[in-house]
């Protein structure tokens, strides 16, 4: 009877570590691919975005808030991308404009590189309730 008490404990123990490590693996698979696509549009827009001009700058982040407040416009994983990494790049020039405004800089960028389509995906969702 203990036997086979042990036996299924165990069997649950690895049915549910194997399964929290697929579920893991799988999110990381994810996560990675986001990265690689954000480093692939930052290293495409980063001279560009670097020589904006501030009304150029402007015009990029109006357009991004009137895209991502429209709900009858869902803006694909690259286009989002597109324009938060570009708002990421441009805290680069800021940062270099006003030195004394590095860490903000620093901070907005971080910031804008850490936005996440699956969360735009989700608040596009609220928007149609």
């Amino acid at each position: 009877m203990i036997r086979i008490k042990l036996t299924t404990l165990f069997s649950i123990f690895f049915f549910f570590t194997f399964s929290f490590w697929d579920v893991n693996a799988q999110e990381k698979n994810v996560k990675s691919n986001d990265l690689l696509l954000k480093e692939t549009i930052y290293n495409e827009y980063r001279v560009k975005v670097l020589n904006f001009s501030l009304k150029q700058f402007d015009a990029l982040f109006f357009e991004f808030f009137d895209k991502k407040s429209n709900p009858d416009i869902v803006l694909t994983k690259e286009e989002f991308y597109k324009y938060t990494i570009q708002i990421a790049i441009f805290s680069d020039r800021l940062a270099a404009l006003y030195p004394d405004q590095k860490e903000i800089a620093a901070e907005n960028k971080k910031k804008w590189f850490a936005e996440n389509y699956e969360d735009y995906l989700l608040s596009k969702a609220s928007q149609k309730k």
